[in-house]
């Protein structure tokens, strides 16, 4: 028998730009584990990244021309749902409970600054009160400081339509 040596990143372009049935094959002939790390800021990179985590289109357009009262805003609602998506793919099924006051949730921080718009700051924790959508909210703060600082240019469309 013969042995067949694959690039660990060619199996990785392969899977990650693979139908279902491919991503499956892969995974039976080298292991789950070899596609899917452990650390979310490994797998999330780009919106893209989060959409295959997920398991979604990458693509996708959100049509307000009957909506006079939203032109000019479809930057904006473009970036808040692609950083819905983004925080479901890090949160790994986690969601925040507002009725549960315990529960800590942690979204980025920013601040605004003259010249270059949003900056990182930091990252914060709130019980039920939250400055932000809930939907952004991350189950970590090691999370929410990732998200702030890799996906900062999708926060600022967000936040500056």
């Amino acid at each position: 028998m013969s042995t067949l040596e694959i690039k660990k990143e060619n199996a990785l372009k392969a899977w990650n730009n693979g139908c279902s049935d491919v991503k499956a094959v892969l995974e039976n002939l080298l292991g789950k584990e070899t596609f899917v790390p452990e650390n979310k800021m490994d797998r999330v990179k780009t919106f893209e990244d989060a959409c295959a985590v997920l398991g979604v289109r990458d693509s996708f357009s959100i049509d307000a021309s009957d909506t006079k009262a939203l032109t000019g805003d479809m930057n904006s609602i473009t970036a808040y749902a692609k950083l819905i998506i983004i925080a479901r793919a890090m949160n790994d099924g986690w969601k925040p409970d507002w009725t549960n006051h315990s529960q800590i949730k942690y979204y980025p921080w920013f601040t605004m600054e003259t010249g270059s718009g949003l900056a990182y700051y930091d990252y914060a924790n709130r019980c039920s009160t939250s400055f932000v959508g809930s939907r952004l909210c991350f189950k970590s703060k090691e999370l929410a400081e990732y998200a702030g600082k890799q996906f900062r240019d999708l926060f600022n469309q967000y936040m500056n339509y």
